[in-house]
């Protein structure tokens, strides 16, 4: 089996991760016990990705999660919760005194005492699988803990785990619903370690998910609940492929190579159909078309940024249900030529397709979907933005000094996703470059400009490099030198 590790870090990621936990175990058949009380053969077969089979049998699982935190509080409330029985008790890990929401507490000071005492029980759960895939982790960039200690424990897998992918799931701070005044810091000192040490990460804004719950499912006072549901049905969606065998099958690594184009260009836009309110759910009509025309609806996005305003770099889509591939096949073909304008020319074929017969619980079928769109620049100009208002001043830099970090660490941290925001538009403004042999429209003085140099200069390479004794004919490969 292809083994995936799950770790949830902070009081956010464990919210969002005992979610994730409580949907999939009712996909797999399994009760808050781990016990199996599943009728369907299909539901055994890939448990083994994200769940162990316990000793003494009796059809019991556990999942392969370890739960993370800085204060007892979160896990005491997972314990008495529903849950509390279904996660080996080994694997809660956690501290007395919190992070405060302090990047540097959670990096370097309460986080570093318990960073190695995390990364045994991480060992031993690596060691009980056969043929471990990779990591997923599930963290908040805004807080102390899950973003200090979630960056500090990335890249200490990294650092252990060279050759195994390591994917995040990343609640980033939004414009409208801030929980902390110094989230600008903890998330830009955050994205800087995730950089490097992520292959990719999948960003979740509490804004864009408090828009669905409004807009889409009219709920009118949304609570975290609500929220995390939403992203656990995502969750679920993304992993459908890990978990059951379908007609076309995708993993950790095929997703990364498929979806990211170059090696810091690695943060997903995730999106999920159908989303509909309970009162309309009776009189919609679920079919290829109407998932995919929702997975490219704006309003779908669990990412606060508009993705018609940048290019769609790749996409991949997840289908669940009983589908006909070939209706599948057409109907994203014609997503893509209806949609030709967001995505990047130059590089074809650049949306990727997963079918899985097993549909969600009590759905005949949903669609799942992941973005790497250059829109994603306006997520970071934002925290930059802020970040820069309160750093111009030293706002609450004392905090983060006193624990021992230096101020030329947020300086770097700034001007690296300054640059990532420039590799962003970099693309997004590339345009497909001309064969040699292609002449320009007239007037198209932009193109002109940008390649003409260019291309004449290859040009003059090219034919210094053409042998002048050698004539060439029709074709190069008639050329026989006696």
């Amino acid at each position: 089996m292809r083994e995936i590790l799950h770790v949830q870090v902070g009081q956010c990621g464990n919210q969002v991760g005992t979610k994730f936990w409580e949907t999939i175990s009712e996909e797999h058949g399994l009760d808050t016990e781990g016990t199996y009380r599943g009728d369907k053969d299909v539901q055994l077969e890939r448990l083994n990705v994200y769940f162990a089979e316990t000793t003494n049998g009796a059809n019991k699982y556990v999942p392969r999660a370890i739960l993370v935190d800085l204060e007892p509080g979160t896990m005491d409330s997972i314990r008495s919760g529903p849950l509390g029985h279904l996660f080996r008790p080994d694997n809660f890990v956690f501290g007395q005194s919190g992070a405060g929401n302090n990047w540097a507490k959670g990096h370097y000071t309460e986080g570093a005492e318990l960073v190695d005492e995390i990364m045994d029980v991480v060992r031993k759960e690596s060691e009980a699988c056969d043929c471990l895939q990779g990591f997923q982790l599930t963290h908040s960039l805004g807080g102390g803990t899950g973003s200090g200690l979630g960056t500090l424990l990335i890249s200490k897998l990294k650092e252990e785990f060279p050759d195994r992918i390591i994917s995040s799931f990343g609640v980033i701070p939004s414009p409208k619903v801030s929980d902390t005044v110094v989230e600008p810091y903890n998330a830009t000192l955050s994205i800087h370690q995730l950089l490097e040490s992520t292959d990719e990460v999948f960003c979740i804004d509490n804004e864009a998910l408090y828009d669905i719950c409004f807009r889409t499912l009219k709920i009118a006072s949304p609570s975290y609940k609500d929220l995390n549901h939403i992203v656990s049905q995502t969750m679920s969606g993304l992993t459908t492929c890990l978990r059951f065998p379908g007609q076309l099958n995708a993993d950790l690594r095929k997703l990364a190579v498929n979806m990211v184009p170059f090696p810091r260009l690695h943060f997903f836009m995730p999106g999920y159909a159908p989303l509909c309110s309970p009162a309309s759910k009776a009189y919609e009509n679920l079919t290829v078309a109407e998932l995919t025309n929702q997975l490219f609806d704006a309003r779908n996005m669990m990412t606060a940024c508009d993705p018609r305003q940048g290019k769609y770099l790749t996409v991949a889509t997840i289908f669940r249900g009983r589908l006909s591939m070939k209706e599948v096949d057409e109907t994203m073909l014609a997503a893509q030529n209806k949609h030709s304008p967001l995505f990047v020319e130059w590089i074809p074929n650049n949306i990727k397709v997963a079918v899985c017969d097993i549909p969600p619980t009590g759905l005949a079928m949903s669609a799942t979907f992941i973005g790497n769109s250059t829109a994603m620049q306006q997520v970071f100009k934002r925290i930059t933005d802020n970040f820069a208002t309160m750093f111009r001043r030293k706002a609450y830099i004392h905090w983060y000094t006193g624990e021992g970090m230096d101020e030329l660490e947020f300086t770097e941290a700034e001007s690296d996703i300054h640059d990532l925001i420039a590799e962003y538009q970099q693309y997004q403004d590339a345009v497909n470059e001309p064969e040699f042999g292609d002449s320009y429209a007239e007037g198209d003085e932009e193109t002109e400009g940008s390649y003409a140099e260019e291309i004449k200069e290859k040009k003059e390479v090219a034919q210094e490099k053409v042998d002048p004794n050698i004539t060439t004919g029709g074709d190069a490969n008639n050329n026989v030198v006696a």
